[in-house]
């Protein structure tokens, strides 16, 4: 009896010294299993300033980076580039050799130079797609892709996009190893991210970081479409086109700028949203070229001072700074001082929404735009027309030919910019040297009113009729070249080369 009860007073003291241990050193379990759960808090997630706040036994870099590694490739694109050369001409007046010696001055003054960019890629498909930065393989000759076990392929350029500096690439093979895209918008500000690249020639780097901030605008002119995520994990030369991964093994982001006054990276990097990437990539993939809906109006932010004086409840919308002739917002009445507050019942937030929100929209489709003028709320409709390419669209001839010109749908709005008469046509805006349109004679500045006999009034249809073409084929053009107010027409017949 005595035993027994000495024990039961051994194990009572014992039980409260163990949960003392307990209650004393083990914490209360505040923080979340896993990082993809959000940890409670009175804070918004903003506020997160730190990777070392967020480090979790259970993040994983190492499975992450096996993922999604085999998946990136390097790239080496072949470039030829033309630039304009000082001569010894130059400092002579126009006529003084031919006048005095019977020479005539030498007009070409520019000359062609071969370069080699490097970047990174990723393949987003099993049978061979890859996407990458349009500036790694712009004017590309010739693109080798490598992958991690240093396979190398001739890639195709399927498309390119410089409105948003993205390219898709294709290599022959089947089941590849590829990467899958995430949803970009579900990115929160601080959470973590790996970039994987081939910076400075260091293939397959792997760098950590967070996501800095989101919707960046970076007002690089020869890219209008910006919505950049912000990012500190580090991104050098060679990272271009590389993804942008986040702990779920997705990627999210292509990185593809920094901000650097070294050129090298001080934490300031910069990655164009999946959401935006799968957008582009589906169009380059089906159509080769990306297809865009216009409206016609130059836009802003609304300012203080715009919301006062034009009596707006808040600064909301695209205020309206100018409308271009003959287009579809001159059509529907838009003005000067309008400010776009709705499309097809989705609120505008500035004039960037209002620029993504019409490009989205396919051309030829009626919108219903919602508008304040002078304090009141009006409703116009408009059918909006195809985005005019801001630059020549090389043309494709059939098995990868090349007839040598870059060309350009001729508008209205090209013909008052160069003082052309005709409004209609393809306009030729580069011939290099020595191609077959050189041979024959065409010129930058032509304009290509029929093609086989059929009118072409875009460049997607002149690139049609080529694109019907094999090696050895020919093409008949019509063309009409304008100069010093004069007009010419005439029929060039090119052959289609090996």
């Amino acid at each position: 009896m005595k035993k027994t009860a000495l024990i039961a007073i051994i194990c009572f003291f014992l039980g409260i010294f163990l949960a003392s241990f307990v209650f004393v050193y083990l914490p209360e379990k505040n923080t979340p299993d896993s990082f993809l759960e959000e940890t409670p808090s009175s804070s918004p997630s903003f506020l997160h300033a730190s990777p070392s706040l967020q480090m979790k036994p259970d993040l994983d870099f190492v499975s992450i980076a096996d993922k999604v590694g085999p998946a990136v490739v390097r790239i080496a694109a072949e470039k030829v580039e033309k630039r304009r050369v000082s001569s010894f001409w130059d400092d002579w007046p126009e006529d003084f050799w031919d006048r005095f010696f019977g020479i005539p001055r030498q007009r070409e003054r520019e000359r062609e130079f071969r370069s080699e960019a490097r970047g990174t890629g990723f393949l987003i498909s099993a049978d061979g797609y890859i996407v990458t930065n349009n500036h790694v393989v712009e004017n590309a000759e010739k693109v080798i892709v490598t992958t991690l076990s240093e396979k190398e392929y001739n890639a195709k350029i399927v498309g390119t996009d410089p409105n948003t500096d993205l390219a898709l690439l294709k290599v022959n093979d089947k089941n590849l190893l590829f990467a899958e895209l995430g949803d970009s918008e579900k990115l929160r500000v601080g959470e973590w991210v790996l970039a994987i690249g081939n910076p400075w020639g260091f293939e397959h780097t792997v760098t950590a970081g967070i996501v800095s901030s989101k919707g960046r605008q970076l007002g690089i002119p020869d890219v209008p479409y910006q919505d950049y995520i912000q990012t500190d994990a580090a991104i050098n030369r060679g990272n271009s086109g590389g993804p942008l991964v986040n702990m779920r093994g997705e990627v999210v982001g292509i990185t593809s700028n920094i901000i650097s006054p070294s050129g090298g990276n001080i934490g300031i990097g910069f990655a164009i949203p999946s959401n935006l990437a799968r957008k582009i990539v589906k169009q380059l993939k089906e159509k080769g070229r990306v297809i865009r809906g216009y409206l016609g109006v130059s836009s802003g932010l609304v300012s203080e001072e715009d919301k006062d004086h034009l009596g707006l409840k808040t600064r909301d919308g695209a205020l309206v700074s100018s409308v271009e002739r003959g287009t579809p917002a001159e059509k529907a009445g838009l003005k000067p001082a309008d400010v776009i507050i709705e499309v097809d019942g989705k609120l505008i937030k500035d004039n960037h929404d209002l620029m993504f929100r019409i490009a989205e929209i396919e051309p030829g489709t009626k919108v219903e735009i919602k508008i304040i003028r002078d304090g009141k709320e009006r409703i116009l409709t408009a059918t909006l027309a195809e985005r005019p390419s801001a630059e020549g669209q090389e043309v494709p001839a059939a098995s990868g030919k090349d007839i040598g010109i870059n060309v350009m749908t001729m508008t209205s709005r090209l013909a008052r910019r160069f003082g052309f008469q005709t409004e209609e046509g393809v306009l030729i805006t580069d011939v290099r040297r020595l191609s077959e349109a050189d041979k024959k004679g065409l010129r930058a500045g032509d304009i290509i009113l029929e093609a086989n006999r059929r009118k072409v009034t875009t460049e997607r249809e002149f690139r049609n009729i080529v694109n019907k073409l094999d090696s050895g084929d020919t093409l008949m053009l019509q063309i009409r070249r304008e100069r010093d107010g004069q007009a010419e027409e005439f029929i060039r017949t090119l052959r289609i080369p090996e």
